[in-house]
């Protein structure tokens, strides 16, 4: 293992790989990635969930893969992820990005790093039965024969810093609300704590989560086991300092 933080740990066999973004923010964090707690509210949190949950016109989320050399040719495939896509309505994107310009600049301190662009948002729904495979924001897995990890292509350079808000919470925060569920932990497949557990996030609605896209911070979105899992996503190019 290779201490990254001071309470996180990579996966060292990583750093033997050719990678061609390894960035990371402060050594003397406690962790490699940024959690802001309330960044929407209880009230707003409701709202985005009731508007996304009522859509009947979603869509099937894509993946992205390499087509000669470095063109992106995304497509459905349920085997690696089953996710749906809401689009929001212009009310819901201007809470979010009311509530982005707030936090905008702590994330860019955290990370030493000012955001030059931005996807647009995206709103993604799991259901039950839904789920997303160990994957990373910015490159695809290169799996030997075996089935073992050998590297990375980077497919998306532009995507430095990767964020996540919740608007529903995991049944241990849910009490009482009516959108909830079970499942769908957030997993960082190469991150430790010191005792050798791996880093996994039960989200609570209202709370972001920052961090790099590059392959250090491969994660997965575990099986809904119950509920609906609401996730609002961007992804956002840097200049690194």
């Amino acid at each position: 293992m290779r201490q990254i933080s001071e309470d996180i740990f990579c996966d060292a066999t990583l750093f033997e790989m050719n990678i061609q973004n390894l960035s990371l923010p402060n050594p003397y964090y406690k962790t490699p990635f940024l959690i802001i707690e309330d960044f929407l509210s209880k009230q707003e949190c409701a709202f985005i969930a009731k508007e996304a949950y009522i859509d009947e016109d979603v869509q099937q989320a894509e993946v992205k893969s390499m087509l000669l050399d470095s063109v992106v040719n995304p497509a459905v495939d349920k085997t690696i992820r089953k996710t749906l896509i809401h689009k929001p309505s212009s009310l819901f994107e201007e809470i979010y990005t009311n509530r982005f310009l707030d936090s905008r600049g702590k994330i860019e301190e955290y990370f030493a790093a000012p955001l030059t662009a931005s996807t647009p948002l995206q709103v993604l729904l799991y259901m039950q039965g839904d789920f997303y495979i160990k994957h990373s924001d910015d490159s695809n897995e290169i799996i030997d024969k075996e089935g073992q990890t050998i590297g990375f292509q980077l497919v998306a350079p532009q995507r430095k810093i990767t964020t996540v808000a919740f608007g529903t919470s995991h049944k241990s925060y849910a009490d009482s609300d009516r959108y909830y569920f079970d499942g769908g932990e957030l997993i960082f497949n190469y991150l430790y704590y010191k005792d050798g557990t791996q880093v996994s996030l039960k989200p609570k609605a209202g709370d972001m989560i920052a961090f790099p896209s590059n392959p250090l911070f491969s994660h997965e979105v575990k099986v809904v086991e119950e509920g609906f899992r609401l996730t609002l996503v961007q992804w956002h190019n840097t200049i690194i300092t």
